[in-house]
């Protein structure tokens, strides 16, 4: 039987992967408070997984798929549907055009949970469909539809320019 990784392998694995979370947490939440919270609760839930651990190779997925399944029940809250307004956008997260930027993080915030999710997994964090589909919990078939009637609100919200059509999405 493998051993349990250790408390440094768990210390290793936060600095190594808040970034990535932290950016995933944020294009999920939409404000920068609640996203580091969202990723300190993800990395704490991690850790009281953490001697179930296998593979150290598998643990920042394990982690981004509790991030994910963290922010999905925070969604489910009442209090969570309240928006924070703020005077400005951040500006990471992003690799687009920056002007973009603003235009992009707001139309995210108007998809459904689900469908922000798949966004931000698929074309953020360049996971596939069926990675995609194992951090959320579902089949490969409710990745793809949520991910094509995301695309159509986005496309409604900020033009084909922006969002391009079929041709232009990442394939597995």
């Amino acid at each position: 039987m493998p051993r349990p990784p250790s408390d440094a392998e768990f210390t290793d694995l936060v600095h190594a992967s808040w970034p990535r979370l932290y950016r995933t947490a944020y294009l999920l939440v939409g404000e920068h408070a609640l996203a580091e919270d969202l990723v300190q609760t993800a990395l704490a839930k991690t850790y009281g997984s953490w001697s179930q651990v296998r593979s150290l190779d598998a643990a920042p997925a394990y982690a981004r798929t509790v991030l994910v399944n963290t922010a999905t029940s925070w969604f489910r809250r009442r209090s969570w549907r309240n928006e924070h307004p703020t005077e400005q956008l951040p500006d990471r997260g992003y690799d687009a055009d920056p002007a973009e930027r603003p235009a992009m993080v707001a139309a995210l915030a108007q998809l459904p949970p689900r469908q922000r999710a798949v966004i931000v997994l698929r074309y953020y964090d360049d996971l596939g469909v069926a990675e995609t589909a194992a951090a959320l919990g579902c089949s490969v078939g409710t990745v793809k539809s949520q991910t094509s009637d995301a695309l159509a609100k986005l496309r409604l919200l900020l033009g084909d320019a922006v969002v391009p059509h079929p041709l232009g999405a990442p394939h597995d």
